[in-house]
């Protein structure tokens, strides 16, 4: 215990110490209130609680890649999210003449957990010391393309993760140090304590006042730390530690992964759409940037970065936090941002090189969302600056003249079924299955074919269905995901009207883009629709026996690449698997596959303009890794995929053939 004067010190320390960080954190949480978009109540939080302390505590997304990494990574964080319980305890008794939880088994089990979480820190921490400052791992850098704030470029990462990573040795290390002395003091052995008990045998032969003096060392500089850290801690990477639960909590709840946001063309009091400067994003985006790893982790699956464009989501959050750090005073005390987000965070390029895939919110251990940044950029690049890739114009142009980007006639919509018995909703008006066919099939040649599969396949296992016709209109995902969110909510308000009208019992789509922006977005409007992608509804009438395969032979190999829209941002990944199965041939997995998939390269309304340059196009890389399998065949469930992967196939030389899986069901059928 302390003696009094060091009580009268600690406790005017404390006072000092939270008197400078007050500041500090009300400017943080005076920047984060800028945002836009309410905050959730206190019982939708509540409802949350549970879900986001789960997540918190066990880490969830953080296990998906760089296992070892993972490891370290976790006993830093569980150990010092236990120190808070540590630290609380060693308050106490410096204060108080008692043992933290007594001498019992709950006192001792704590003592146990203290001592090896401990060593846990210490552990881990001297491996990320050592991967970034001794073997300098790319992992954690940027390419010289990608833009990066002032600071970030002169080294400011380095510097924080080094006074951090030196706090968290010496308070941990100090903290030890000092429970070695008192297990030395009582006897020099605590089965408790194993650690603390093996460093306690160094003090052999020192006498009483000096293992007292020790314990008091210990206990101070531990302490002391925490007390000089905490007015730095809200410009420290150390404060995702707290940020990151925040994110948990307050995440706007989403029908799905990739779900925008509507703008509210109703309200004329809303003069300026889409995000230029950082204090226009959502207030949760803002979160975002506190509670950035700066990991990396998300330009590992970026399809852009890891294709040399100018795209790194980890830069954009980051170059976020420390231009918020540098202008915090200034933002908290509500002046406007001096500079545009694409003046400092991230550049033209990178804006339009994003495909709108959902890896980086997927991979993202603290529940960051930078797709939706660079998105909400996109809107304020196209409804206000006028700003965008031309190539776009084109397909503008034919969603607002025909009702398909392709910019052919609305009256064709239809000839691909020519042949077939494909009856429209005015000949069927009430059938079990509303298909919703989708431009790519409707106008693409090589689309045409899946749509003619499905038929086939359909009309063999007696499906009741039927089609818009000219009815049907592009849905306009390729308008929302480019930034034209007016031309969007035009196209949706007129889908909507139509679909109600028809009032369809399900709806089937071969596009996984058309599954979600019917399933998951058209909802914000007004349209609430049971759709399942056609994969769904071969698995269903493979399980019910109502098609008959002819099963090919098991050394066939197929590989199936899963499009972004279907796995990751709906999560149907057994499906297509299920159908895949009837066939009978052997199926081999990509390294990324899953709602891990790795892009095709065309989402984001890629389909429609130039690629970004790189090192080399997305659908090339994709279609490596697929031919690295040894599959004959690679099986997509996406039009936009199809023809990407396609594509790629011909540019490597052909030997592998791409194939929807309808297209190969339907070839089976007997």
């Amino acid at each position: 215990m302390l003696t009094l004067g060091e009580k009268l010190l600690f406790l005017f320390l404390v006072v000092a110490s939270l008197s400078y960080a007050f500041f500090s954190f009300r400017y943080v949480y005076a920047v984060i209130r800028r945002g836009q978009g309410a905050m959730p109540t206190l019982a939708q939080m509540g409802s949350r609680a549970v879900a986001a302390l789960t997540e918190w505590i066990t880490q969830g997304s953080i296990w998906k890649s760089r296992r070892v990494s993972t490891i370290f990574h976790v006993m830093i964080a569980w150990g010092f999210t236990f120190y808070f319980l540590v630290n609380f305890g060693d308050v106490l008794q410096g204060l108080f003449p008692i043992t933290f939880l007594g001498h019992n088994i709950i006192g001792d089990l704590y003592r146990l957990l203290a001592d090896l979480f401990t060593a846990a820190v210490l552990v881990g921490m001297v491996y990320f010391l050592l991967r970034r400052f001794v073997f300098n791992s790319p992992a954690l850098k940027y390419r010289s393309n990608i833009k990066l704030f002032e600071p970030v470029l002169q080294g400011a990462i380095r510097r924080d993760s080094l006074i951090v990573g030196l706090f968290i040795l010496a308070h941990v290390g100090f903290r030890l140090v000092g429970e070695s002395f008192a297990v030395a003091q009582e006897g020099g052995f605590d089965p408790w304590r194993p650690v603390s008990t093996l460093l306690a045998q160094s003090w052999d032969g020192l006498g009483p006042d000096a293992l007292t003096v020790g314990h008091h060392l210990g206990w101070w500089v531990a302490l002391g730390l925490i007390l000089a850290f905490i007015p730095y801690f809200p410009y420290t990477k150390h404060f995702h530690l707290i940020l990151s639960g925040v994110n948990f909590l307050t995440k706007p709840e989403r029908t799905s992964l990739g779900t925008l946001e509507p703008i509210n063309f109703e309200d004329e009091s809303v003069e300026e759409f889409g995000v230029a400067r950082i204090e226009e994003l959502p207030w949760t985006h803002l979160v975002d940037a506190y509670a950035c790893i700066m990991c990396n982790r998300c330009q590992d699956v970026c399809p852009a970065y890891v294709t040399g464009k100018e795209l790194s989501p980890s830069a954009l959050e980051v170059n976020k936090r420390y231009y918020l750090n540098t202008h915090l005073e200034e933002l908290g005390q509500g002046e406007c941002s001096p500079q545009r987000l694409m003046d400092y965070a991230i550049s033209e390029s990178a804006v339009w090189a994003c495909t709108a895939c959902g890896a980086c919110i997927d991979i993202c251990p603290v529940g960051n969302e930078p797709m939706f940044d660079i998105l909400y950029m996109r809107r304020r690049q196209m409804l206000m600056e006028n700003e965008f890739p031309s190539e776009l114009k084109t397909a503008y142009r034919g969603m607002e003249r025909n009702g398909n980007p392709w910019n052919l006639r609305a009256g064709d919509r239809l000839n691909w079924a020519e042949g077939l018995e494909v009856p429209t909703i005015d000949e069927k008006p009430e059938p079990e299955i509303l298909w919703w066919v989708g431009c790519a099939p409707s106008y693409d040649p090589r689309a045409q074919e899946t749509a003619r599969a499905f038929a086939k396949v359909m009309a063999a296992a007696g499906v009741d269905f039927a089609v818009l016709g000219e009815m049907e209109r592009c849905t306009g995902d390729a308008a929302r995901r480019s930034g034209n969110e007016y031309l969007f909510y035009e196209m949706a308000k007129a889908n909507i009207e139509t679909l109600n009208e028809v009032s369809p019992k399900r709806i089937v789509t071969t596009c996984p883009h058309c599954l979600h922006t019917l399933g998951k977005e058209y909802g914000q409007y007004g349209g609430h629709y049971t759709v399942i992608h056609h994969t769904q509804l071969l698995s269903e009438l493979a399980a019910a026996k109502k098609i008959d395969v002819q099963r090919n032979d098991s050394s066939d190999t197929i590989t199936f690449h899963d499009p972004c829209y279907l796995g990751r941002h709906n999560g149907i990944v057994e499906a297509p698997r299920a159908a895949l199965g009837e066939l009978g041939a052997t199926l081999v997995e990509m390294p990324r596959h899953g709602q891990q998939s790795f892009c095709c390269g065309a989402g984001g309304a890629q389909m429609w303009k130039e690629e970004e340059h790189g090192a080399e196009p997305v659908n090339v890389h994709r279609f490596k890794e697929a031919a690295a399998t040894g599959a004959k065949t690679v099986a997509v469930g996406c039009p936009f995929c199809l023809t990407m992967l396609s594509d790629a196939a011909k540019q490597q030389g052909g030997g592998v053939v791409v194939k929807d899986v309808a297209e190969l069901l339907a070839e089976q059928i007997g």
